[in-house]
């Protein structure tokens, strides 16, 4: 019978992890609050789940997928991301973008639909397969790919083709 794993284990794969489920988490949903709820969230559903961990070497890719899960499910909500509070109504939809420049990857990020960008993050920072990724986003494979396909096409548009060469969505 494998051993429970302790209160102070769990504190420490809190601290271990944190810095980089924070990155997934700020990839994912491109917001720094946002990210920060879904790695607390995550970390609060690994911890009720501590018991089923059965080693501390396993427990940082509980946490990871236990934080794509979390994602995913924000998606599938139906208002995600639909209204943001804000105090002041602006006079212009946004600033004007030099053409010349190119916008910057986190830019082009957010432009993409959440499950674009939770395909691409996962796909390409956290290099995972197209089967991983459809495991862990509870899609299909060929969902993976076509939302990959997609969401390249928007990011090349975006930011070139020197960034994201052509060819970048096959395995």
């Amino acid at each position: 019978m494998p051993r429970r794993l302790t209160d102070d284990e769990f504190a420490e794969l809190m601290h271990g992890c944190w810095a980089g489920l924070y990155r997934t988490a700020y990839l994912l949903v491109g917001d720094h609050a946002e990210a920060e709820d879904l790695v607390q969230t995550a970390l609060a559903k690994t911890y009720a789940s501590w018991h089923r961990v059965e080693s501390l070497e396993a427990a940082g890719g509980y946490a990871r997928t236990t934080l794509v899960n979390t994602a995913a499910s924000w998606f599938r909500k139906k208002g995600w991301r639909n209204e943001r509070p804000t105090a002041q109504l602006p006079d212009n939809p946004g600033p004007e973008v030099d053409a010349t420049e190119r916008p910057d990857l986190m830019t082009a990020l957010a432009g993409l639909p959440p499950g674009q960008r939770a395909v691409v993050v996962l796909r390409f920072y956290e290099d995972r397969s197209v089967a991983q990724v459809a495991h862990a986003l509870g899609v299909s494979e060929g969902t993976v790919k076509s939302q990959t396909s997609q969401a390249l096409a928007k990011l090349r548009t975006s930011l070139g083709d020197a960034v994201i060469p052509q060819g970048a969505d096959h395995d």
